[in-house]
């Protein structure tokens, strides 16, 4: 199994390439599974979705070199893994802009109108790990989790055909929650790799 895990935070010293850390730790514990981490904060692929982009998505013609370098980076995964901080309810835009260039028609999804929307990455598994900054009653009270599901688990994942393993909230708010963070990073991989989802 090979696992393409997408994070996007500015600082390598961040809580939230130290859980990736940990998750990749996960996942070397179950032989015959391989990993490639895509930071995008350090890519150096534009996120900016722009008027070729546009273009592309209304008229169609040739998908940019860096979207469909990306695009076989997928291709190779058998489990895309989305761990990011949570910036106002969701993912960064430097996220969000890969999705929005890398994810397009023919490729992630067809949308034909005489036909209804088909997801074209069935064949992938998608697990998200979201890193916030409050505690879960926040989360809960104001269906801040729920509304993260419906925007990337069901209107990303689902769109695309993905199917969803989870959606898993790290919340490293003290010392002793930051180190049960870790240990559910890890745990998150070794579920990633061990389950029977292939």
């Amino acid at each position: 199994m090979h696992v393409l895990i997408v994070t996007a935070h500015p600082d390598p010293a961040s809580y939230t390439h130290a859980a990736v850390a940990r998750l990749v730790d996960g996942l070397k514990s179950v032989p015959g599974t391989t990993h490639e981490i895509l930071d995008l904060a350090s890519s150096g692929f534009d996120p900016l979705f722009g008027i070729a982009d546009n273009d592309l998505f209304h008229v169609g013609g040739q998908t940019p070199a860096d979207v469909i370098d990306q695009q076989a980076r997928v291709d190779k995964a058998d489990v895309l893994v989305l761990a990011f901080p949570v910036y106002w309810w969701s993912m960064p835009a430097f996220m969000k802009g890969w999705i929005d260039r890398v994810f397009i028609r023919n490729w992630a999804f067809d949308d034909d109108p005489a036909r209804k929307t088909t997801g074209l990455l069935g064949r992938l598994k998608g697990q998200v790990v979201a890193i916030g900054g409050v505690d879960i009653g926040t989360y809960e009270r104001r269906g801040y989790l729920d509304a993260m599901k419906a925007q990337i688990v069901q209107g990303i994942f689902g769109y695309c055909g993905i199917q969803p393993i989870g959606l898993d909230l790290l919340l490293p708010i003290d010392q002793p929650a930051a180190e049960q963070g870790l240990q559910d990073a890890f745990d998150i991989g070794r579920r990633v790799a061990t389950s029977n989802w292939l």
